[in-house]
Parts: C-alpha cells; sequence; structure tokens
C-alpha cells in the first residue's frame, strides 16, 4: 500500500482476487459435493415400501402387506386418496 498525500493506492488487489477466487471456489466444490449425496433423492430414485391401513375413530385397526413400489407405480399409489365406508377409513402409507 503506498501513501502519498491523501491518496492511497492498494498494490495488494489481485492478491485480493485470488483469494476471493479460492475461497469461491472451496465453496462451490463443497455444495457440489453435498448436493452429490443427495442426487438419488433429487433424482427420485423413487422406492419406497408401501402398505394400505385401515382407521377407526382415528386408531389404526388393521394393515395390509407391505410391499415396494417404483417410479410411476409409486405416484400412481400416492394419488390414491383415501376411502372411508361405515366409519373405517383406509389409505396407502408409504415409508
Amino acid at each position: 500500500m503506498l501513501h502519498s498525500g491523501n491518496n492511497t493506492i492498494f498494490l495488494t488487489l489481485p492478491l485480493y482476487q485470488k483469494k476471493m477466487k479460492r475461497k469461491l471456489s472451496y465453496i462451490a466444490a463443497l455444495f457440489l459435493i453435498a448436493s452429490s449425496f443427495t442426487s438419488c433423492d433429487m433424482l427420485g430414485d423413487g422406492c419406497q415400501v408401501c402398505q394400505t391401513v385401515s382407521y377407526e375413530n382415528g386408531n389404526p385397526i388393521a394393515w395390509g402387506t407391505e410391499s415396494e413400489y417404483c417410479d410411476q407405480e409409486l405416484l400412481t399409489i400416492k394419488a390414491i386418496p383415501p376411502t372411508t365406508y361405515n366409519g373405517v377409513t383406509t389409505q396407502w402409507e408409504c415409508r
């Protein structure tokens, strides 16, 4: 840094830019690595185990057989609304 009267000249600007670029590249690399850990979830690897569960007065009374569903079949099952008959509501639950 040079001082001449009231004027100050910074000669370290290129060094500062290099440090900033390095920090930004580290942040970008960290973000890329972090997003790669969840990439299967973001792409919708999309298999879940689902079963039907029947409720009466909010309490589960019966469970269907668990089965694994993937992709379009899983989306179809998740789109099925709960049905109620004689006070018993049956719905799909996936985990």
